[in-house]
């Protein structure tokens, strides 16, 4: 699998180019504000992107989707409920398949309600819904922290240690981490009750 992780707008947003390199298809997840770095790579490197993933629907991850998807055609796949161009809605739960790699689609509501993870490979895709020792926002427009509970606590938390964390945004010490030291290290997905939880995200 051919990754590249990449600094796009002013928000520090990350933005990805993944692709199979037997068949030489791309996926973009979270083109941001501009992907168009993105769009370069996969040129010089001969990929066709076929597909542009959004962790969720907030502008600032999905702003160049429209222009992406008009000059590669590709088609544009996020949660059923996320308020963007949807072409592939997802519900969580289905592998995508980009060439011979399989993308598999985690539902992780809470930031908002239609944000998902994405697992290819060893890496998991989280855009919004966890950083490098930090978690999304919950005091948003459509945003809750019980779904966010859940979310951190019981899916992500079930997950395999070995995973490779790239979030949606340049908030933490380092670009990516392992879902095993975040399990360790960050302070978000410390065991807790969903009442302890509650208390601690509404603290400042």
């Amino acid at each position: 699998m051919f990754l590249k992780q990449s600094r796009l707008g002013n928000m520090d947003n990350f933005g990805y180019l993944v692709a199979d390199e037997q068949s030489r298809l791309a996926a973009v997840i979270d083109p941001s504000f501009d992907a168009r770095p993105l769009q370069r790579l996969a040129k010089e490197q001969r990929f066709q992107i076929s597909l542009i993933l959004n962790t969720h629907g907030h502008y600032d991850h999905t702003f160049d989707n429209d222009r992406l998807a008009r000059e590669t055609a590709a088609k544009v796949a996020a949660h059923r409920l996320a308020r963007t161009r949807l072409d592939i809605k997802l519900e969580g739960g289905e592998v995508l398949k980009l060439g011979s790699l399989d993308i598999k689609v985690l539902h992780t509501p809470g930031h908002s309600p239609d944000s998902c993870c994405f697992i290819a490979d060893k890496a998991l895709f989280t855009g919004d819904t966890l950083f490098v020792g930090e978690c999304g926002r919950t005091d948003l427009p459509g945003s809750d922290v019980e779904a966010m509970y859940d979310s951190l606590l019981h899916k992500i938390r079930s997950l395999d240690d070995d995973l490779t964390v790239y979030p949606g945004h340049d908030y933490g010490e380092w670009p990516v981490s392992t879902l095993g030291y975040e399990k360790q290290h960050n302070y978000t997905l410390q065991p807790r009750t969903l009442p302890e939880f509650v208390k601690f995200m509404s603290e400042p």
